[in-house]
């Protein structure tokens, strides 16, 4: 069994473990094909590749992590994209998480707070030719106005509250998947729909561990 394989059947054991958490027997078929285009073992430092393909985080640098892929293939299926769709990632890290998403959707728009990882991120998509990502470094809380409403906004770092310019940048009818709480606590995976009307529906998934969102509002304000 290649080591591609062990992650996918990995991810459909947790899949299955977590059923009576995510309401769901099986992930959508088109997040499971993107994860197999991607190759994580490129998103990776050389001294962590051989992690690549285990069901769990790793480093990356600048004392960030890669997400376990079972939290990587939920959280795509949980924004419940379509081809023609435009989504906001707050938090590129290596990338891997945009490059998944580029293989589901037209669009993706990147946000990085740290300097050295944005410019690493995007050499590395560039590379590997994930040429509908476009990777920027900036504050993720504030969101990428010129670019909204988005179809879609996921967050790949834990906030302590959600930040409403994500919101406000959602267009009606779509999806916010944003893990929710403080650094080194407890911290819950929640889905927020916005309605037509404005309304917001949201949804608690499951608890999770995330490294925590920085910079902007969110070190400072609570809504």
């Amino acid at each position: 069994m290649n080591n591609l394989q062990s992650m996918l059947n990995d991810i459909e054991k947790e899949v299955r473990l977590t059923r009576h958490l995510i309401g769901k027997d099986a992930l959508n078929h088109r997040v499971i094909a993107a994860i197999k285009q991607v190759p994580r073992h490129e998103f990776l430092p050389d001294d962590y590749r051989f992690l690549a393909y285990d069901n769990g985080p790793a480093p990356i640098d600048c004392g960030q992590t890669i997400s376990q892929p079972y939290i990587v293939a939920l959280m795509t299926d949980l924004l419940n994209t379509q081809a023609t769709d435009t989504i906001l990632e707050i938090g590129t890290g290596s990338g891997y998480q945009a490059a998944v998403l580029s293989r589901l959707v037209k669009q993706v728009y990147s946000l990085e707070i740290i300097e050295p990882l944005a410019t690493q991120a995007r050499q590395r998509l560039k590379k590997l030719a994930y040429n509908n990502v476009t990777v920027r470094h900036g504050d993720g809380h504030f969101g990428w106005p010129e670019q909204a409403p988005f179809d879609g906004v996921i967050v790949t770092a834990a906030a302590p509250f959600i930040p409403p310019t994500l919101i406000e940048q959602l267009r009606a009818g779509a999806r916010l998947v944003i893990p929710v709480g403080l650094p080194y606590s407890y911290q819950e995976l929640l889905v927020l729909e916005k309605k037509a009307d404005g309304e917001i529906k949201t949804q608690t998934i499951m608890g999770v561990s995330f490294v925590p969102l920085t910079g902007g509002k969110a070190s400072t304000h609570k809504t």
